[in-house]
């Protein structure tokens, strides 16, 4: 169970924060140039691929804030803290990427098939492409040696080089409406990117629904945990397990563990609680781990001395 995508909790290191910021302010100012560049030019191509590279930008800017957000302490109306605020955040942009993908695939489809009213600038298209295709060579050119130690580098890496696919497949269609003034290869390019944005969005949104249904974290075996902790001595038997997240990455674990009497009597409960939390953060990656410990009927007791 561990996490392998930005997460609030992840990013810890003044250097991996300030390579992110860099990425984002790289991303975010293309983003808004591609938008201004689809609105002069009339490519389609060129809006989906700022949809594209807002969807990194988005997922970097939550994980920034939440990290923020996240470290503020909890009180008596937030118990668990505010968490949550990535999750609510990551829910805002899934329903937006959809929406916005949707319309980009709509849009494409109605250009296929009636092009003759769709005017591209082929020129100046190919120029803001060209411009996303450099900044997000440098971004990755920037998080290239740091995303080989942090996991959240490497995941802002994979999204930037995605944003350079995207521009790549711009500047191809910019080529060939200049070249051939096949005006079609703009919504072809649209629909490409639009294709590559919408499974990150569903599975986010699917990850969001996880969360807020307070489901078992992808890869957690319930089954598993409970024969790690039935594995200690004067355990008899684990029941009421429960398992969910405050957000990724930030797993809680409730039981009750019943024990021998015997174990009680000698005061070697707080020796096993010890043990039964280390064997959740060390074996499981859950730091947050709450155990009711409570004796055993004698009926459930003496199958373990026979």
């Amino acid at each position: 169970m561990h996490d392998h995508a930005p997460a609030a909790g992840g990013i810890r290191s003044a250097s991996s924060r300030r390579l992110l910021t860099i990425s984002l302010s790289l991303t975010a100012t293309v983003m808004i140039v591609q938008i201004v560049g689809a609105i002069l030019t009339g490519s389609l191509a060129l809006l989906a691929d700022a949809a594209h590279m807002f969807t990194d930008a988005s997922a970097l800017v939550i994980a920034l804030i939440a990290a923020s957000v996240a470290a503020r302490p909890a009180d008596d109306r937030r118990t668990f803290g505010y968490q949550r605020a990535e999750v609510f955040g990551a829910l805002i942009n899934a329903v937006i990427l959809i929406a916005l993908s949707a319309w980009v695939a709509v849009e494409g489809i109605g250009r296929l098939l009636d092009p003759a009213d769709a005017e591209v600038a082929g020129g100046l298209m190919l120029v803001v492409a060209v411009a996303g295709l450099i900044a997000n060579a440098v971004s990755m050119w920037l998080l290239s040696r740091a995303q080989r130690t942090s996991i959240n580098v490497r995941g802002a890496y994979l999204e930037v080089m995605g944003d350079l696919i995207g521009s790549v497949a711009v500047i191809v269609a910019a080529v060939v409406i200049l070249t051939t003034g096949w005006v079609q290869a703009d919504a072809v390019a649209s629909l490409l990117i639009a294709a590559m944005i919408i499974p990150r969005a569903i599975s986010l949104l699917r990850e969001v629904f996880s969360v807020l249904s307070e489901s078992a974290p992808k890869g957690t075996a319930v089954s598993e945990i409970r024969t790690h902790l039935l594995g200690y001595d004067g355990v008899i038997g684990v029941h009421d397990v429960h398992v969910w997240q405050l957000t990724r990455g930030a797993p809680v674990f409730t039981a009750h563990v019943s024990v021998d009497p015997a174990l009680l009597a000698d005061g070697r409960s707080t020796r096993l609680l010890s043990d039964l939390q280390a064997c959740l953060a060390d074996h499981f990656d859950v730091a947050h781990s709450t155990f009711q410990i409570e004796p055993a009927e004698q009926s459930d007791c003496e199958p373990r001395h026979a």
